[in-house]
């Protein structure tokens, strides 16, 4: 049988075991070829695919729950879940997710974007069965990618294994997330799989239990085998068990690229009840050997060569950097003129180009794993002991510690700097990554200073403008990608906090309102039209004394625009003070924003369109 023959699991368990490896060789293949021209996450998906094998397998797949975290560890899960012939339209418009999505396939039983959710939600489920009467359907939750450093996983863990529910959590050991894995449970992990002597002697333990009776009588030999090798990292690794004291059964570390013992294992596990913990060990990026050697730049690498895994190079030489790029190169440049400055970051600091003062002052830059409640407090201690924290977290992620924000921070009014990256529609990644919801949370808030650049020049000014002595804790969001001007790298500016300002007076009748980038477009367009451009910056403190101009000059038409939520955002915020300050114009008012609903994956520009911020959008509402 062939990949092509495969559509669902039922179809895989026709596949005899000595032939599984083909077909994942076939399936592994598949996704290199496919990712090449169709970009995606490449190396997490590469390091899963015997896993993934196994478990569709082994399992009695949807009608048994398998959960994946990180989500983007799941395209070979996708390819043999009824959707190979869609694969290549991953991450596009009007095609496959990303990620685990519970309305695309009945085979994702929960959708996954963010990560270390997987075993509170395997626990909720198995918990819901065993209240439901159904005692002998399996939940399994993969955890990998550096999750397990995530909060919520070990509070998981300490509720799952005081629970009587039927879950079985694998552990997918690469040694990396995104970037390198940091913090004590890597060292942990790898202490428990680099023993020579103790992996000699659970492999022969595991060899004189080959063969053992199937069934639930391999409950006995399991039971034996976990005694035997928890003795052996007692006796050679040191310590007790996490897991174990945690009160959940461990069992591993296994080879999680060897099919035959991956499904002989998942069979022995699928029949012993309670929660249990399978370690296994793979390479991220296995098959390509570029993604191997360097799984951070190949976690996704865009196009590339499906034969060579080489890069395919786009031209960079006079283009504009990316915002990214202009945030880590300028948080450098301060640093070294401010002592107190310190760096932080939840396991992105490549993404968010932290990685450039990382390599230039390591001991003032912290990577804190997959912990962004964490990175928040901790930010919240330095500034507490006269530190300076720059504290740069995806917006989609800070959604996560929107407590430690509130009450670690801003209630202390500590002078900590967050950098909101990836701020507004983020593309291919969906709605699970869009940074859509952080001004309308922020806003409300006391004590903070919330901000939008229009343009590069605009983020350096504010990153420099926060760091001044009495900053007080400040948010500066700006995008993902491209900045707007090659020549970036401008003298710094103090900024005046609050005070927004008047790029074009025009003679028209019609006024554009904006906070952020999205303001580009705006600006073209009131160009086009001969209309007033206002880029407010702040959206906290919010310019009254520029909105009272603005009312007095009686504009026909007022547009605001915003790559934020409507509900809560910043064209509310000026409608609302029109209202409460200048009734007589509130009429006048146009907000256009992202409305009431998630919005999918796919280009920028074109969800730029559907939600109707763009500035085919903009000249419609300009017309008076």
């Amino acid at each position: 049988m062939r990949l092509k023959d495969i559509d669902s699991p039922a179809d895989l368990k026709r596949v005899p075991v000595d032939e599984l490896q083909g077909i994942a060789d076939e399936l592994r293949g598949y996704i290199i070829d496919t990712l090449s021209t169709h970009p995606g996450h490449l190396a997490s998906s590469l390091g899963v695919v015997e896993l993934t094998v196994a478990l569709h397998y082994v399992f009695n797949t949807p009608d048994d729950r398998l959960v994946w975290d990180v989500g983007h560890q799941a395209y070979a899960h996708k390819i043999l879940t009824g959707r190979r012939e869609r694969f290549s339209t991953i991450r596009t418009y009007g095609g496959l997710s990303g990620f685990p999505k519970r309305s695309e396939s009945e085979y994702d039983a929960f959708g996954t974007g963010h990560s270390s959710t997987s075993v509170s939600a395997a626990l909720g489920m198995a918990t819901a069965s065993r209240l439901q009467g159904d005692v002998h359907r399996n939940h399994i939750a993969v955890i990998g990618d550096g999750a397990l450093t995530g909060g919520e996983a070990f509070e998981a863990l300490n509720n799952v294994g005081q629970s009587r529910a039927n879950v079985l959590i694998v552990l997918n050991d690469n040694g990396i997330s995104i970037d390198k894995a940091v913090g004590g449970l890597d060292e942990y992990l790898t202490r428990l799989t680099a023993s020579r002597r103790y992996n000699r002697l659970k492999a022969e333990v595991w060899r004189k239990l080959d063969g053992s009776a199937g069934g639930r009588r391999h409950d006995r030999s399991l039971g034996f085998f976990q005694r035997m090798t928890n003795m052996a990292k007692t006796m050679f690794v040191g310590g007790s068990n996490l897991f174990e004291s945690l009160g959940i059964r461990y069992f591993g570390p296994i080879d999680g690229h060897n099919l035959p013992q991956l499904v002989d294992m998942l069979g022995r596990l699928r029949d012993l009840e309670g929660p249990k913990l399978l370690h296994i060990v793979t390479t991220k990026g296995k098959g390509l050997r570029q993604a191997e050697q360097n799984p951070v730049v190949y976690h996704a690498p865009g196009r590339y060569d499906a034969h060579t895994g080489k890069q395919i190079a786009t031209a960079v030489d006079g283009c504009p950097p990316r915002y990214q790029e202009v945030f880590g190169h300028t948080l450098v440049e301060l640093a070294e003129q401010n002592p107190a400055i310190v760096g932080i970051t939840p396991a992105m600091a490549t993404g968010c180009s932290l990685n450039l003062m990382m390599e230039r002052m390591p001991d003032r830059t912290f990577d804190v794993g997959i912990a962004e409640q964490h990175a928040v407090t901790f930010s919240a201690g330095l500034a507490a002991a006269g530190m300076l924290p720059f504290c740069n977290i995806y917006s989609s992620f800070a959604q996560r510690a929107y407590d430690q924000i509130i009450h670690d921070v801003a209630l202390q009014r500590l002078p900590v700097v967050f950098c909101l990256d990836r701020a507004g529609l983020v593309g291919d990644d969906g709605p699970t990554h869009h940074g859509l919801f952080d001004l309308a949370a922020l806003r409300p808030v006391p004590n903070l200073t919330v901000c939008a650049p229009m343009d590069e020049h605009e983020l350096r000014n504010m990153m420099y403008t926060a760091q001044l002595p009495e900053g007080g804790p400040w948010v500066i969001r700006y995008p993902r990608g491209a900045s707007e001007h090659a020549d970036w790298q401008t003298p710094f500016e103090t900024l005046a906090v609050g005070r927004g300002r008047c790029l074009r007076e025009g003679r028209g009748e019609v006024a554009i309102v904006t906070l952020g980038t999205v303001g580009n477009d705006a600006l073209r367009v009131a160009d086009e039209v001969d209309a007033a451009m206002y880029d407010m910056r702040f959206l906290k403190p919010l310019d009254t004394g520029l909105l009272d101009e603005i009312a007095a000059r009686g504009y026909r038409r007022i547009v605001t625009v915003e790559d934020g939520v409507r509900l809560g955002g910043f064209g509310e915020a000026v409608v609302d003070y029109f209202a409460a300050r200048h009734p007589e114009v509130v009429q006048a008012c146009r907000i256009l924003a992202i409305p009431d609903e998630f919005v999918t994956h796919g280009p920028v520009a074109q969800l730029k369109h559907d939600c109707r911020i763009d500035a085919d959008a903009i000249r419609e509402e300009v017309r008076v």
